[in-house]
């Protein structure tokens, strides 16, 4: 799947400059192991050790750049190639010398070749990571790893030699170790994993920081949910239906029963203490319009709200994000922190727009 991205031109002319040093050092590995050669065996035979050398090599390189540049990978025996041909042309050289120090400049003079096929090959499947966001001998690679573990791990669990199964089970945690080796695809998405853990832990601790306490009197939750559940009393006067003109009304004030004349102002009888009765998780959810939340369960993003509103205000002064979650986790309920941290924020958001 191509990323969309592009070499830009100064990228192109960097790269198109890697090149010609990599081609002008693989020209002179062939020229050199020519003019070695030539000299102790003649023309005809030093230009043939460098086909067979030199050539084979530029030959395979030529391939492995094309499978590279297509985004395939390239077959075991190219890459294996790219080395034991030059390595025989080093041979070939060496014995052709004369002393240990003409020797040594032969066998060296065949690798250039070497080096520049690898180079070139390398780069160029840079390049193709880059413009196209696939690795294409990493997935190979990858694919590789993953098929022998999968042949290991069903040996180790079910061959019939006990032997065989305990050396399967050793290959298997080597194996374990090669898995995402060189995959900068899997890099990238680790990368990507980490950075969104941190950003949900940074927002989580600074709406913790941030977070305007709420006192007992501005309760939201309190002021939605109980009216629904229980309507509060209308204030009784002695003038109310379904009692005699004149006659004192008893009401509970402070705890205690009062005794409220008809002649009592109305600000005095609104003053009155009324009694509030704790909002249990089930009558929130009732008053939501959702099904009740259980622990164990997995929770719709509305019961979610549900349970962290009524932990939240389960205790006084009212919960703070951290202390809601950890109230949250160890009820048992069940819930991702990134959707924990989503309903918190709905939840704030109702609390800002509740009058």
């Amino acid at each position: 799947m191509s990323t969309g991205r592009t070499l830009t031109r100064a990228q192109k002319v960097v790269l198109g400059a890697a090149f010609v040093p990599m081609l002008v050092t693989g020209a002179a590995g062939g020229v050199g192991t020519f003019s070695n050669i030539k000299g102790a065996y003649g023309s005809g035979t030093a230009l043939g050790a460098v086909a067979a050398g030199e050539g084979a090599t530029a030959v395979l390189a030529l391939v492995l750049l094309g499978l590279t540049m297509l985004g395939q990978a390239s077959p075991a025996v190219v890459r294996i190639g790219l080395w034991l041909l030059p390595a025989a042309a080093a041979v070939m050289a060496a014995m052709a010398a004369d002393g240990t120090g003409r020797t040594v400049i032969y066998a060296v003079t065949p690798m250039g070749m070497c080096v520049a096929a690898e180079g070139m090959a390398f780069l160029a499947r840079r390049i193709v990571v880059h413009t196209d966001g696939r690795d294409a001998e990493a997935e190979h690679r990858a694919a590789t790893v993953i098929r022998s573990l999968a042949y290991h791990r069903a040996r180790a669990a079910n061959h019939p030699d006990e032997k065989i199964r305990a050396r399967s089970e050793r290959t298997s945690w080597k194996l374990a170790r090669r898995i995402g080796t060189g995959d900068t695809a899997l890099g990238t998405s680790l990368l990507d994993v980490q950075r969104e853990r941190v950003t949900d832990g940074a927002d989580a601790a600074l709406a913790d920081m941030f977070t305007a306490p709420v006192t007992p009197e501005a309760h939201a939750v309190t002021a939605a949910v109980t009216p629904a559940l229980a309507p509060a009393p209308e204030p009784r006067t002695g003038s109310s239906a379904g009692t005699a003109e004149g006659e004192a009304v008893t009401v509970a004030r402070d705890g205690e029963d009062t005794q409220v004349s008809p002649a009592t102002s109305d600000a005095e009888v609104t003053a009155v203490a009324v009694p509030v009765t704790p909002v249990t998780l089930d009558e929130v959810a009732a008053v939501t319009g959702v099904p009740t939340p259980h622990p164990a369960e997995t929770l719709s993003d509305e019961q979610l709200v549900v349970v962290l509103r009524h932990l939240r205000y389960s205790a006084d002064p009212p919960l703070s994000y951290r202390q809601a979650v950890t109230a949250f986790r160890d009820a048992g309920f069940v819930g991702g922190e990134q959707r924990v941290r989503k309903a918190w924020g709905a939840l704030m958001s109702q609390e800002e727009s509740t009058p």
